[in-house]
Protein backbone atom coordinates (compact mmCIF):
# COMPACT_ATOMS: atom_id res chain seq x y z
CA UNK A 1 0.00 0.00 0.00
CA UNK A 2 1.00 3.24 -0.78
CA UNK A 3 0.02 6.22 1.61
CA UNK A 4 0.46 9.68 -0.47
CA UNK A 5 2.83 12.41 1.62
CA UNK A 6 0.46 15.34 2.93
CA UNK A 7 1.97 18.69 2.37
CA UNK A 8 0.65 21.08 5.04
CA UNK A 9 1.11 25.17 4.76
CA UNK A 10 0.85 27.04 7.82
CA UNK A 11 0.09 30.61 7.70
CA UNK A 12 -0.29 33.64 9.61
CA UNK A 13 -4.00 34.74 9.56
CA UNK A 14 -4.72 37.81 7.74
CA UNK A 15 -1.70 37.36 6.33
CA UNK A 16 -2.46 38.71 3.04
CA UNK A 17 -3.81 42.36 4.41
CA UNK A 18 -0.13 42.72 6.00
CA UNK A 19 1.41 42.05 2.63
CA UNK A 20 2.18 45.76 2.61
CA UNK A 21 3.96 45.97 5.74
CA UNK A 22 6.49 43.36 4.05
CA UNK A 23 7.43 39.36 4.10
CA UNK A 24 5.93 36.78 5.24
CA UNK A 25 7.47 33.63 5.86
CA UNK A 26 5.41 30.19 5.41
CA UNK A 27 6.79 27.02 6.82
CA UNK A 28 6.13 24.12 4.46
CA UNK A 29 6.27 20.80 5.99
CA UNK A 30 5.38 16.94 4.48
CA UNK A 31 5.28 13.59 6.26
CA UNK A 32 6.53 10.49 3.79
CA UNK A 33 5.22 7.64 4.82
CA UNK A 34 6.80 4.54 5.21
CA UNK A 35 6.57 2.61 1.51
CA UNK A 36 5.79 -1.51 2.45
CA UNK A 37 5.40 -2.62 -0.95
CA UNK A 38 8.25 -5.19 -1.89
CA UNK A 39 10.83 -3.49 -2.98
CA UNK A 40 12.45 -4.14 -6.80
CA UNK A 41 15.87 -4.47 -8.37
CA UNK A 42 16.08 -2.14 -11.72
CA UNK A 43 18.60 -0.30 -13.77
CA UNK A 44 18.87 2.54 -15.30
CA UNK A 45 21.22 4.08 -17.89
CA UNK A 46 22.06 7.70 -17.94
CA UNK A 47 21.87 8.79 -21.80
CA UNK A 48 20.21 6.99 -24.86
CA UNK A 49 23.23 7.55 -27.05
CA UNK A 50 26.87 7.72 -27.17
CA UNK A 51 28.85 9.02 -30.29
CA UNK A 52 31.97 7.21 -31.37
CA UNK A 53 34.79 9.76 -32.48
CA UNK A 54 38.45 8.57 -34.31
CA UNK A 55 41.18 7.81 -32.25
CA UNK A 56 44.24 5.58 -32.42
CA UNK A 57 43.82 5.10 -35.96
CA UNK A 58 46.78 2.85 -38.24
CA UNK A 59 47.43 2.80 -41.45
CA UNK A 60 45.35 -0.62 -41.52
CA UNK A 61 42.85 -0.29 -38.67
CA UNK A 62 40.77 2.62 -38.02
CA UNK A 63 39.44 3.06 -34.38
CA UNK A 64 36.68 4.67 -33.31
CA UNK A 65 35.95 5.46 -29.13
CA UNK A 66 33.61 6.83 -26.88
CA UNK A 67 32.71 5.89 -23.22
CA UNK A 68 29.01 3.88 -22.34
CA UNK A 69 26.57 6.67 -20.62
CA UNK A 70 26.63 5.62 -17.24
CA UNK A 71 24.78 2.80 -15.69
CA UNK A 72 23.08 1.94 -12.46
CA UNK A 73 21.32 -0.64 -11.18
CA UNK A 74 19.27 -0.09 -8.17
CA UNK A 75 17.91 -2.52 -5.70
CA UNK A 76 15.47 -1.30 -3.16
CA UNK A 77 14.41 -4.95 -1.63
CA UNK A 78 15.47 -5.74 2.03
CA UNK A 79 17.60 -8.79 2.34
CA UNK A 80 14.71 -11.22 3.36
CA UNK A 81 13.43 -10.59 0.11
CA UNK A 82 16.05 -11.64 -1.88
CA UNK A 83 16.14 -15.65 -2.11
CA UNK A 84 19.10 -17.33 -1.08
CA UNK A 85 22.20 -17.49 -3.62
CA UNK A 86 20.93 -15.22 -6.13
CA UNK A 87 22.91 -12.75 -7.87
CA UNK A 88 22.36 -10.38 -10.64
CA UNK A 89 24.44 -9.25 -14.14
CA UNK A 90 24.06 -6.68 -16.79
CA UNK A 91 24.65 -8.07 -19.82
CA UNK A 92 25.14 -6.13 -23.38
CA UNK A 93 25.15 -7.19 -27.01
CA UNK A 94 25.06 -5.11 -30.02
CA UNK A 95 23.55 -5.10 -33.38
CA UNK A 96 25.48 -4.46 -36.72
CA UNK A 97 26.21 -1.10 -37.78
CA UNK A 98 24.30 -0.25 -40.78
CA UNK A 99 25.24 2.52 -42.84
CA UNK A 100 22.71 5.85 -43.74
CA UNK A 101 23.53 5.64 -47.81
CA UNK A 102 23.53 1.71 -48.02
CA UNK A 103 26.98 1.51 -47.51
CA UNK A 104 27.70 -1.80 -46.46
CA UNK A 105 27.10 -2.94 -42.91
CA UNK A 106 29.80 -2.98 -40.14
CA UNK A 107 29.21 -6.36 -38.22
CA UNK A 108 29.07 -5.95 -34.42
CA UNK A 109 32.30 -8.19 -33.90
CA UNK A 110 34.00 -5.32 -34.83
CA UNK A 111 33.04 -3.14 -31.64
CA UNK A 112 34.27 -4.11 -28.12
CA UNK A 113 34.46 -2.47 -24.40
CA UNK A 114 36.44 -2.49 -21.25
CA UNK A 115 34.09 -2.31 -18.43
CA UNK A 116 34.72 -0.24 -15.01
CA UNK A 117 33.62 0.28 -11.72
CA UNK A 118 32.15 4.13 -11.12
CA UNK A 119 30.79 2.80 -7.50
CA UNK A 120 30.88 -1.22 -6.95
CA UNK A 121 29.75 -0.39 -3.03
CA UNK A 122 31.85 -1.10 -0.37
CA UNK A 123 31.32 -5.18 -0.22
CA UNK A 124 33.70 -5.59 -3.04
CA UNK A 125 30.97 -8.25 -4.29
CA UNK A 126 30.16 -5.87 -7.04
CA UNK A 127 33.35 -6.81 -9.88
CA UNK A 128 32.90 -5.75 -13.97
CA UNK A 129 33.38 -7.55 -16.60
CA UNK A 130 36.51 -8.50 -18.60
CA UNK A 131 37.40 -6.56 -21.47
CA UNK A 132 35.74 -7.60 -25.04
CA UNK A 133 38.21 -7.02 -27.57
CA UNK A 134 36.97 -6.72 -31.53
CA UNK A 135 37.43 -9.58 -34.61
CA UNK A 136 40.37 -7.39 -35.28
CA UNK A 137 42.53 -7.92 -31.98
CA UNK A 138 44.23 -11.53 -31.27
CA UNK A 139 42.67 -13.93 -28.17
CA UNK A 140 40.24 -15.71 -26.97
CA UNK A 141 38.47 -12.36 -26.21
CA UNK A 142 38.35 -11.01 -29.53
CA UNK A 143 34.80 -11.87 -30.25
CA UNK A 144 33.45 -8.28 -30.25
CA UNK A 145 29.95 -7.57 -28.60
CA UNK A 146 27.66 -9.80 -31.00
CA UNK A 147 26.53 -12.17 -27.62
CA UNK A 148 26.08 -10.75 -24.92
CA UNK A 149 29.06 -9.87 -22.69
CA UNK A 150 29.13 -9.17 -19.02
CA UNK A 151 28.84 -5.83 -17.96
CA UNK A 152 29.02 -5.77 -14.23
CA UNK A 153 27.73 -8.29 -11.77
CA UNK A 154 26.83 -9.07 -7.64
CA UNK A 155 28.19 -12.36 -6.47
CA UNK A 156 25.19 -12.40 -3.79
CA UNK A 157 22.50 -10.08 -4.22
CA UNK A 158 21.59 -10.85 -0.33
CA UNK A 159 24.95 -9.78 1.17
CA UNK A 160 24.57 -6.03 -1.19
CA UNK A 161 21.40 -5.48 -0.69
CA UNK A 162 21.76 -2.78 2.17
CA UNK A 163 24.11 -0.95 -0.05
CA UNK A 164 21.25 -0.55 -2.91
CA UNK A 165 23.38 0.94 -5.63
CA UNK A 166 25.69 0.14 -7.89
CA UNK A 167 27.37 2.02 -11.21
CA UNK A 168 29.45 0.78 -14.04
CA UNK A 169 30.30 2.28 -17.73
CA UNK A 170 32.74 0.97 -20.40
CA UNK A 171 35.27 2.40 -22.78
CA UNK A 172 33.90 1.28 -26.16
CA UNK A 173 35.78 0.96 -29.29
CA UNK A 174 35.28 0.38 -33.00
CA UNK A 175 37.72 -1.30 -34.74
CA UNK A 176 37.45 -1.62 -39.17
CA UNK A 177 40.06 -2.03 -41.61
CA UNK A 178 41.69 0.81 -43.36
CA UNK A 179 39.44 0.68 -46.40
CA UNK A 180 35.88 1.09 -44.68
CA UNK A 181 33.08 2.72 -46.68
CA UNK A 182 32.99 6.34 -45.44
CA UNK A 183 29.83 7.86 -44.24
CA UNK A 184 27.31 7.98 -40.81
CA UNK A 185 26.59 4.47 -39.39
CA UNK A 186 24.12 3.22 -36.58
CA UNK A 187 24.17 0.44 -33.86
CA UNK A 188 21.53 -0.45 -30.97
CA UNK A 189 23.80 -1.54 -27.76
CA UNK A 190 21.27 -3.48 -25.68
CA UNK A 191 21.92 -4.10 -21.88
CA UNK A 192 20.16 -6.28 -20.15
CA UNK A 193 19.93 -7.43 -16.04
CA UNK A 194 19.28 -10.53 -14.97
CA UNK A 195 18.89 -12.20 -11.70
Amino acid sequence: MVTAGAIVLAGVAGAAAAADEGDQDIDVTVEIAQIDEPGVLAMSVAAGSVNLVEDGSTALVRQFTGTLPQVTVTDTRTPDEIPAGVSWTVMGSATAFIGDAGQPDIDAGHLGWTPRLVDGGDSGLVSEGDPVDTVLDEGDDAVGLVDQELLAMAADSGAIAEEGQWTATADLALRTAATVAPGSYRSVLTLSLFE
